[in-house]
């Protein structure tokens, strides 16, 4: 920490203490004989991860400044009045959207689940039976209401893939998926709060944060099966012998759907003997 004039506080002994999947760093500054506003300068995490984020807290209190810093934004100045709340809001919608299309074993699910999908309804119903469950479970792990260790998370998350994957094998009755969907979605929910708690909420503003966060994945989520869907009804037309009444090739999904489970049993494997 230094003030707008370059010289630097004086800084105490760092305190460690663990706090889920990450860590709560406490120290204490004396900058009596610094000039001008204050500016904290943060590159440790983003130093050998650029996707690193943390919030940063000055002072104790609700209203203390805080300020949520990445690669892009290392530095918070003290004396500056504290980030909006539609700032913030910004922030952890952006990180929520970065989160999904990061999560390939997340986008792996949703491909699966749509694979047999043709009509918009089925899409609809699975989207939004996804997102209220995720959204149970995120908000009450990201609360601390409910907590479930990552070592069973991760690995019930590669299970989920695998058993939607397999079921593509076996029914074609996107209809009633939405019911699965929301079962699993419980379950993918607490994987999204891991990584919010990784980064951690701000004291003043968790619940607006919190829902953009979820926003941000939910917009991730719908940005990637708009994609998917169409793509799919697109091959149904160009492969189609009929391109009047075209239809979804078996081939393409079993081989889609064998692709999944091989990474699903993959990541299965790996997070059952990681935890």
């Amino acid at each position: 920490m230094t003030g707008t004039d370059g010289k630097a506080c004086a800084r105490g002994t760092a305190q460690v203490v663990p706090d889920g999947d990450g860590v709560i760093v406490r120290n204490v500054f004396s900058c009596r004989n610094v000039a001008g506003d204050l500016v904290y300068r943060s590159t440790v995490l983003t130093a050998s991860d650029r996707s690193a984020r943390q919030v940063v807290l000055i002072g104790a209190g609700e209203n203390a400044p805080q300020a949520l810093l990445d690669d892009a934004h290392t530095t918070l100045t003290i004396s500056a009045p504290a980030p909006s709340l539609w700032s913030t809001m910004q922030r952890y919608l952006v990180t929520g959207i970065e989160h999904i299309f990061l999560g390939y074993d997340h986008i792996a699910f949703l491909v699966a689940i749509v694979l047999w999908a043709r009509r918009l309804l089925p899409v609809i119903k699975v989207v939004t039976a996804f997102t209220i469950a995720h959204s149970i479970t995120l908000s009450l792990a990201a609360l601390q209401i409910v907590v479930i260790p990552s070592a069973i998370v991760e690995p019930a998350i590669a299970a989920s893939i695998i058993f939607v994957a397999v079921e593509n094998f076996f029914s074609r009755n996107v209809d009633g998926r939405w019911r699965v969907t929301f079962a699993f979605g419980l379950i993918h929910g607490f994987g999204f709060a891991g990584a919010l708690q990784e980064l951690g909420l701000p004291a003043n503003a968790v619940v607006p944060a919190l829902a953009a966060f979820n926003i941000g994945v939910e917009i991730g989520q719908v940005a990637i099966v708009s994609i998917v869907v169409p793509a799919l009804i697109m091959l149904d037309r160009l492969f189609a012998a009929d391109r009047a009444k075209p239809v979804r090739a078996a081939a393409l999904v079993y081989t889609l759907s064998a692709v999944i489970t091989v990474l699903g049993s993959y990541w299965l494997v790996t997070r059952v003997f990681e935890s």
